[in-house]
């Protein structure tokens, strides 16, 4: 007997007809475009209306046109009433228009204000590491931290809009058992930034939540799965995650100090698991100070991390148990203050890689050594 206002913004507008029964005093205060303002008495037999349509009889708070649409269902006519009626109507538009106002704030800013700063370099790392060919079909994840995904989105969004050539992208969200008000938070940030979000849940969270040993590591692991397998089922053949440029140069000093290797986090990758899947780093290039910045500058409000562990998150710093990218970071920042080009510094250092001056390393899984070579090698290096 009732339609939302939400249910209403669905609807083709030929297929309903809205009636105004509110008084003229009331009428002054605004009207809903293309409704009808006839006093509830007048209806029956109106000239101005069309009765093979839908009726959606609107009042000011929802009450009278309840009473209205009940009469006019009983005398056999399509009718329902407006919810909350034309007040329901103007805080749904209002909002609308806000929400409209944000997301080409957002847009714009990264066309002027960060252009240098973020859009060149996202499209310099897609034109870099060919991140993007013809025909892709992506699927862009938006995570629980959001500011970096959600920018990775909006950057996705303008891409297609300067695309040279053919691909797809769809904007998709899991939910490995976050709270409900973490989920309404991503949720309300994907509208309100004008992203249209596919969400689907998982229990990852209720499945690692008794592991005592490295749940992050197994939470990462089988949450990429889920994505990889949840991307196929949509027809997708690459998934891009909003790792930054920062994330790249701490990982390659945790490998270092905490993991006894030399190795970084990958511009783009084959997926073992999933034959003909990729993953792909779209922000590679984006420091992580700028991503802030841009959140910042659009007054975007997200949430720092929907994780259930938030004692051994990567983004959380608990005193009593900091994790190790929060030491790295501070490092790093210790560092800087003596050498302003330390994180350039190291991420150039996995591009310059000398296998000359190296003891050994890996490739395919298989373990090289100097020494293979060694006595057959005429160089010197010193």
């Amino acid at each position: 007997m009732e339609i939302t206002v939400q249910e209403l913004s669905l609807l083709d507008r030929a297929q309903y007809r809205i009636i105004d029964i509110r008084k003229e005093t009331e009428l002054a205060y605004g009207l809903i475009p293309e409704a009808v303002c006839i006093p509830a008495d007048q209806i029956e037999g109106n000239p101005e209306i069309d009765f093979s349509k839908k009726l959606i009889i609107c009042c000011s708070r929802g009450e009278n046109s309840l009473k209205v649409a009940q009469k006019l269902t009983d005398m056999g006519y399509d009718a329902v009433s407006l919810a909350g009626g034309y007040t329901a109507w103007l805080l749904f538009h209002v909002r609308e228009e806000q929400k409209s106002e944000v997301s080409k704030k957002a847009e714009q800013s990264i066309r002027k204000k960060f252009r240098k700063s973020i859009w060149s370099k996202f499209t310099k790392a897609i034109n870099q590491y060919e991140l993007i060919k013809e025909g892709d079909s992506i699927a862009v994840c938006i995570s629980g931290g959001e500011k970096d995904s959600m920018l990775m989105a909006k950057l996705f969004q303008e891409l297609k809009l300067h695309n040279k050539f053919a691909f797809e992208v769809k904007f998709l969200v899991m939910d490995p058992g976050y709270s409900a008000v973490n989920s309404a938070i991503i949720e309300e940030n994907a509208e309100k930034l004008n992203i249209p979000i596919t969400i689907f849940e998982s229990d990852i969270f209720e499945s690692v939540y008794h592991v005592e040993k490295s749940p992050c590591y197994l939470c990462a692991r089988m949450r990429r799965g889920h994505l990889y397998h949840y991307a196929k089922e949509m027809g997708c053949n690459k998934i891009a995650l909003g790792h930054h440029y920062d994330d790249v140069i701490e990982t390659i000093l945790m490998g270092m100090l905490y993991g006894a290797q030399v190795q970084t986090m990958m511009p783009k990758l084959h997926s073992t698991n999933f034959e003909g899947m990729e993953l792909i780093r779209p922000l590679y290039l984006i420091r992580e100070e700028d991503i802030q910045a841009w959140r910042d500058y659009n007054e975007l409000h997200f949430i720092q991390c929907a994780c259930k562990f938030t004692d051994t998150c990567t983004t959380c710093n608990n005193e009593e148990n900091r994790s190790k990218r929060v030491e790295i970071k501070e490092l790093i920042r210790e560092m800087k203050k003596t050498n302003p080009f330390v994180e350039s510094n190291i991420f150039k250092s996995v591009e310059n890689v000398n296998l000359d001056t190296v003891v050994a390393y890996k490739s395919d899984g298989v373990r090289h050594s100097f020494l293979d070579h060694y006595d057959n090698c005429k160089k010197v290096v010193e």
